[in-house]
């Protein structure tokens, strides 16, 4: 075969090295901000300037918010999402929800919302993959034993969201930070309703998300345990979003879609709203607080509450953090650990090794 030699380069670019030419060709600030203009609606936030802590040289390749999604992916808080409970508490069966799957289906979505509306995919995803990473063991259950442990001992209290925060700013690369761009830490903040709402309509699609992920395939979940049966699903609501998840899902982000880009602002039409927020009621009352749900608070309560007796007696065992209170030590290691971590060091605690 014979082989074409490709073509001299007579550009202003020949002869530089190849990170130079990417650097001059893409232009950090220049064409890539240029295609943003073109591509992003007026009210997108914009990839640049980048606004970090700790000023850092741009990239020729990816934007900023781009370079926070993938250290985000890549450090070790989001790894063990993979290991953290959604609803159920160490499921037996291999198609339940984790932590991380949760994440990942709320990135999905919101991206796609971004996506139809015109605003930056880019920083909703990297929102969305960190919205959770602060999340302790055993889901919700195991948030609400935290935040009452410490209101009694400390007079703080947990929420995940802020820990979220704490994992990207403080906790990561050995007390470094990843330091993230200011609309990424915004949109995970304000990413639950229980906090101030995001600044940018990216943080606030993420926001919104979560909860029409959360809610749908935690009614997916609870129908295949055997918590509840399609049957007792709120008639209404299901008449109004349709009847699988799929469907929901579906009518959902278009109404969310639609409503917002009339709106211009991250918004659901009244009907399809309190659908939603009916689903959400039944599913408090039926699973997230229902039977299944208290008969496991105990069980979680006495091991999440051992341990943290243990170590705020102990303090000499948690890992070393010089800058943290005792507060902080504790909750960053009870927080960051998995289910099964979480069960295994209770376990190396309060089972006798002879009977281990």
């Amino acid at each position: 075969m014979t082989r074409v030699a490709p073509a001299a380069d007579h550009s202003v670019h020949a002869g530089l090295p190849l990170g130079d030419r990417l650097i001059v060709s893409q232009g950090v600030n220049g064409n890539l901000t240029a295609a943003e203009a073109q591509r992003l609606s007026p009210l997108a936030t914009r990839s640049y300037p980048a606004t970090r802590s700790r000023p850092e040289p741009d990239c020729g390749l990816r934007t900023p918010f781009q370079r926070d999604r993938d250290r985000i992916v890549h450090c070790k808080a989001f790894r063990r999402l993979a290991h953290k409970t959604q609803v159920f508490v160490a499921p037996e069966g291999d198609h339940y929800r984790t932590r991380l799957t949760h994440t990942l289906e709320v990135t999905g979505i919101s991206r796609g919302v971004a996506r139809a509306l015109a605003l930056n995919e880019d920083l909703t995803e990297a929102i969305g993959l960190a919205h959770d990473l602060g999340h302790p063991p055993f889901g919700h259950i195991g948030e609400d034993v935290l935040d009452r442990c410490l209101q009694e001992r400390y007079g703080t209290g947990f929420r995940h969201y802020e820990h979220s925060l704490r994992v990207v700013d403080v906790l990561e690369r050995d007390g470094a930070g990843l330091n993230l761009n200011a609309p990424v830490r915004d949109g995970i903040l304000g990413h639950s309703g229980r906090a101030e709402p995001p600044a940018t309509l990216e943080g606030r699609i993420v926001r919104l998300v979560d909860r029409i992920a959360y809610i749908n395939h935690d009614i997916d979940d609870a129908v295949r345990a055997g918590v509840i049966g399609e049957g007792d699903l709120p008639a209404d609501a299901i008449a109004a979003l349709g009847p699988t998840g799929s469907q929901r899902i579906d009518t959902l982000v278009h109404d969310l879609v639609e409503h917002s880009e009339a709106a211009g602002d991250i918004v659901q039409g009244a009907a399809v709203g309190a659908a939603m927020d009916d689903l959400r009621t039944f599913m408090f009352d039926r699973v997230y607080l229902g039977p299944e749900a208290r008969r496991e608070h105990a069980r979680v309560e006495a091991v999440l509450r051992g341990l943290f007796e243990h170590y705020v007696a102990r303090p000499e065992e948690l890992p070393p953090s010089p800058a943290a209170s005792e507060a902080e030590r504790v909750t960053d290691y009870l927080a960051g650990m998995t289910d099964r971590f979480c069960i295994r060091t209770y376990e190396d605690l309060t089972v006798p090794r002879s009977f281990a």
